[in-house]
């Protein structure tokens, strides 16, 4: 098995930060704070979220670009979640000519709209199977949030998320990696989660399912629930294994004899393999921020680390990982 290193990063469209958390000024080369944050990771497999694509507020830099050039990515998609730009207080100015999910990738960089886009990508150096990707609706309502930059509370809209699969080929055979941004309203997020687990459930485990939940404590793992309630989220093959057994109870002419039961192996269930704070980033205080795994064994698990970059109000999330 090879040692891979995951992070999952909320780049807050890749703004400079200062050691007190209030906002910098981008430099001329809007990119260089991000391509030097990204490049220190070293990951394998990045997900990230709050990605922008040629909006004025970052210089119109292709985030997702620039952070796969960064790490060395073979192959790479960012999913937009909508297009339009940052609203002046908050919020978002919707671009009417361009509504739903876009997905774009390496062979998009020169040939896609110039239009304004803002959603989650997902970057790996290894071989891609296959990609999907999904848009999730906001909230109905929003909430008052702390916003970088402004005091006190601001009343902040939900907006539309996006979520990327990628099946992997690693070197004991595929798995499958999910990058997410989910919705800051309690209970949407988790209703969100729980359509993760169901939206992946025809792809190959082990599942790595990474990105800002913001969920803290056991609810992401919760939520995702025990190895059962994976089995349940494919009804189609449980219906098929339950005929099985009926055609085999139907042909066994034998008298009935005792059984005794083999001792069965417990399936793990969903677990986190990292537990530490990532936000805000200069004085962490909460996880956001989660990389939680079903099919993972524990031992291939190795150190994990929320290291001080210098963008965004949330750390990255990096944890070695033997596949």
């Amino acid at each position: 098995m090879s040692q891979l290193r995951i992070a999952t990063f909320n780049l807050l469209h890749g703004q400079p930060l200062a050691p007190d958390g209030s906002p910098l000024p981008f430099p001329a080369e809007a990119g260089d704070p991000l391509t030097e944050a990204v490049a220190a990771l070293d990951a394998d497999v990045l997900a990230i979220q709050e990605v922008d694509r040629h909006q004025d507020r970052s210089g119109r830099v292709d985030q997702a670009a620039v952070a796969a050039k960064a790490m060395g990515a073979a192959d790479w998609r960012f999913a937009a979640a909508l297009h339009g730009r940052p609203a002046p207080v908050a919020g978002w100015l919707p671009e009417p000519s361009v509504t739903g999910l876009q997905v774009y990738g390496p062979a998009e960089v020169a040939t896609a709209t110039d239009l304004p886009s803002y959603g989650t990508a997902l970057l790996t150096r290894l071989p891609v199977l296959h990609w999907r990707a999904r848009r999730f609706a906001p909230a109905p309502f929003g909430l008052p949030l702390r916003v970088a930059g402004r005091r006190g509370l601001t009343p902040v809209p939900d907006e539309p998320r996006a979520a990327l699969a990628a099946v992997l080929q690693g070197d004991r055979g595929p798995f499958t990696v999910v990058a997410a941004h989910l919705s800051f309203v309690p209970g949407w997020n988790m209703a969100q989660l729980a359509g993760i687990r169901r939206w992946i459930s025809d792809l190959p485990q082990p599942y790595l399912v990474l990105g800002d939940f913001n969920l803290v404590g056991a609810v992401p793992r919760t939520v995702l629930g025990g190895a059962t309630a994976l089995e349940r989220s494919n009804p189609r093959e449980r219906v098929r294994e339950l005929r099985a057994a009926r055609r085999t109870r139907a042909v066994q002419l034998e008298p009935r004899r005792r059984r005794v039961r083999e001792p069965r192996a417990r399936l793990q269930g969903w677990y986190d393999l990292a537990r530490t704070p990532t936000y805000p980033s200069h004085r962490p205080a909460v996880q956001f921020d989660h990389v939680l795994a079903i099919g993972v064994p524990r031992s291939a698990v190795g150190p994990a680390r929320a290291p001080r970059a210098g963008v965004s109000d949330h750390r990255p999330l990096v944890v070695e990982v033997s596949l």
